[in-house]
């Protein structure tokens, strides 16, 4: 013997292991049809938002975490898979968030102080992309960049009426 490790795959292992993977990319798919919901990323084509899915992290909550305090600076952006939370004002509940809904996109474009507090009311589950993150996929992608700052200058128009 030359000190070699031989090691067969168990077939069943093997299995589990492209079950879980396709998990996995049905898990992405999801999120990729949330952020396609977000209006600063409703110009971008869904490959770009599958690289952003790529980069991004999908976390559990438990009930009665803060998962964004209001004056602090923010670093990521989140996307609600499951559970509620509750968005506070100056200490005021504002609204209830759940599945498919937002929070946090302007994080991604600069850091600025938070202007609510989102306190999980259940546990939850939440995809998470942070601001280094989503600072690569624009310096990477150029077209990128030009498909967020149309979605911006969308939004403002609309809040022009």
């Amino acid at each position: 013997m030359d000190g070699s490790v031989h090691r067969r795959t168990d077939p069943r292992c093997a299995t589990r292991l492209r079950s879980l993977d396709s998990l996995f990319v049905a898990r992405r798919d999801v999120f990729v049809d949330h952020l396609q919901a977000v209006p600063l990323f409703e110009a971008c084509s869904r490959k770009d938002l599958q690289r952003l899915a790529r980069h991004s992290e999908d976390i559990n909550v438990a009930a009665g975490k803060a998962l964004v305090t209001e004056g602090e600076t923010g670093h990521e952006f989140f996307v609600i898979v499951r559970g509620t939370a509750k968005v506070l004002r100056h200490g005021r509940k504002i609204a209830t968030v759940g599945p498919g809904d937002a929070f946090g996109e302007l994080a991604l474009l600069e850091r600025a102080p938070r202007n609510a507090t989102v306190v999980a009311e259940t546990d939850m589950e939440v995809v998470v992309l942070g601001q280094r993150e989503f600072g690569g996929i624009v310096d990477e992608v150029p077209g990128f960049a030009r498909k967020l700052l149309a979605a911006m200058a969308k939004r403002l128009r609309d809040m022009d009426v």
